[in-house]
Formats: structure tokens, sequence, C-alpha cells
């Protein structure tokens, strides 16, 4: 019992200062609380442009394109025909995975200034 009463002590006053607060306090959280929806607002419109952005990316000086969407989704490959050899099959797999990755990391980038924006130049774990 002796604990418990001690323990009371020392909790009840930070509650009484957190009511006390709360009255008070309670007009700062409106903001905060419209800047968060402001936020989740322009968090959507963001992911709805990168939804429908298209990125290019080449590889072997252009004879190889790949297109990939703001979600680093594959939308679409173009191989010039003067990159097909039947004898060097490797060289043009090479060139496709080349131009995919040159597009996937174009439309991270774009990911990345487009949130950088929201978050004001913040990295945060997730939002990319």
């Amino acid at each position: 019992m002796a604990v418990a009463s001690c323990f009371s002590r020392l909790y009840l006053p930070d509650i009484r200062l957190n009511e006390q607060s709360n009255a008070q306090g309670s007009e700062f959280v409106q903001p905060n609380m419209k800047m968060i929806q402001q936020m989740q607002n322009r968090m959507a419109k963001i992911q709805q442009e990168l939804e429908e952005a298209v990125v290019d990316g080449t590889a072997g000086g252009g004879v190889v394109k790949a297109q990939v969407s703001g979600q680093k989704q594959l939308v679409s490959i173009k191989i010039d025909p003067s990159a097909v050899d039947p004898e060097d099959v490797e060289m043009l797999e090479d060139l496709i995975v080349a131009a995919v990755q040159d597009a996937t990391e174009r439309a991270q980038q774009l990911a990345e200034d487009k949130m950088s924006a929201l978050t004001g130049g913040m990295k945060i774990p997730g939002l990319t």
C-alpha cells in the first residue's frame, strides 16, 4: 500500500498537468490535424501523379528502350532491330536488363523528388 500511495503522488501531478494543458492545448491540436489532412491530400495527389507517369530508360546508345511507370512497373520494351544478333543473344539480354534498371532508377528518382517536395527534403523511410 505504501508503494501505491507513493506512486500516486508521483503520477497524479502529471495527470493534473495534462488535464490543465488539454483545455489550453486543444487549440494546438486543430492546426496539426489540418496539416496532417493537407499532407494526406498532397500525398494522394503525388501517388496519382506517379501512377500516371511513365519514365524512359535506355541502353546501348538507345538501341534498347524500356518504359517504367512511376510505380516502378515495367510498361514496355522497344528493341532496335540492329541490336538483334542471333549469334550474341547474351548482349541483347544485358542491354534489356540495363535499360530496365535505368528506367527503374529514373522512376525511383522521380518518386523521391515528388516526395521531397512533400516532406521538405527529409527522407522518411517507406514514403518512396
